[in-house]
């Protein structure tokens, strides 16, 4: 949500778009619903391409909106999933050239509505050896979070988590026989994440994910989703290697959409206590269910960079 209000509230405040334009993206569902409602609330007009992921519970809210959505054709494939989206945003640019494409995935733009989450995490914790743990995705949380906090404080570790399959980090050769988790990968680069600003990465397959989710809110009452369980995992595992430092993790999404997927499977979840990351030092030693990698600021691997503007 406040990425969206960040870019929305800085394109109008630059006369980059006006009351009555329509913005136009591509989401799996999170960031639908925040441009949604940022549309919704500076009198913009709203258009998504959706992921064949999007619920029945999202696109009735969408609609309340006023926002209009255009959904990918159910697939188990993701990856073809994403490339389809890509191409319809293409399609409805040319058929409608006056639409502003928001390009979560590519404009910085969507890192200023974090600068205030940064804030707000420094007001409440300060400065005491502080790990922030989550999903890369479009980079725009984690990266943003780091960035802004390390203003303040250099010594801020940010831990990336991804799913196998993705792209960004390198992991496309492995396939998770369940899904790719939507929402923190891609098949495709993404010139919003900064691989330089993270220091470890975990790769968690659903089967981990799933524990994470369960144990989320078994022991903390917290009804999230598969990528906000990956995250806890994560961060859980960061908090045991060292006990000494705050580890906050970001969770991005309610349980809502993963009711029949995610919770209706709980009797399936292994215990986080028997979960262990495979502690690798390539991309070519990653292996199911869950990985771990320092990753220390290294370049993005050549599957991830960008060869077209966009």
């Amino acid at each position: 949500m406040v990425s969206a209000l960040g870019a929305v509230r800085h394109l109008l405040d630059r006369g980059v778009v006006r009351p009555g334009d329509t913005l136009l993206d591509s989401s799996s569902g999170i960031y639908a619903y925040a441009l949604a409602l940022a549309c919704h609330r500076y009198g913009l007009h709203c258009h998504i391409v959706g992921s064949t992921t999007v619920d029945a519970a999202l696109r009735t809210q969408l609609a309340i909106l006023g926002a209009t959505l255009d959904q990918m054709e159910p697939s188990r494939d993701l990856k073809h999933d994403q490339r389809r989206r890509v191409g319809r945003i293409q399609e409805i640019l040319r058929e409608n050239p006056s639409f502003h494409w928001m390009r979560q995935y590519h404009d910085s733009v969507h890192y200023r509505g974090y600068e205030a989450v940064a804030d707000l995490i420094r007001q409440q914790i300060g400065q005491c050896g502080l790990t922030v743990v989550g999903g890369v995705g479009s980079g725009a949380s984690t990266g943003a979070l780091a960035t802004f906090l390390r203003r303040h404080d250099p010594g801020v570790r940010l831990v990336g988590v991804q799913p196998f399959g993705s792209v960004t980090f390198g992991s496309e050769h492995v396939d998770d026989p369940e899904i790719i988790i939507a929402g923190i990968g891609s098949s495709i680069p993404f010139g919003n994440v900064a691989h330089e600003l993270y220091d470890v990465i975990h790769w968690t397959s659903f089967d981990a994910a799933l524990a994470g989710s369960i144990a989320l809110l078994r022991e903390h009452a917290i009804f999230a989703g598969l990528s906000s369980g990956a995250a806890y995992l994560a961060a859980r595992w960061e908090r045991r290697d060292d006990p000494e430092r705050t580890v906050l993790f970001v969770a991005a999404d309610t349980g809502h959409r993963y009711v029949d997927s995610v919770f209706g499977r709980h009797e399936e979840a292994p215990h986080l206590a028997a979960l262990r990351p495979h502690q690798v030092s390539a991309v070519e030693e990653l292996a199911l269910p869950w990985s771990r990698m320092t990753w220390n600021g290294a370049a993005p691997p050549a599957t991830a960079t960008l060869t077209q503007p966009v």
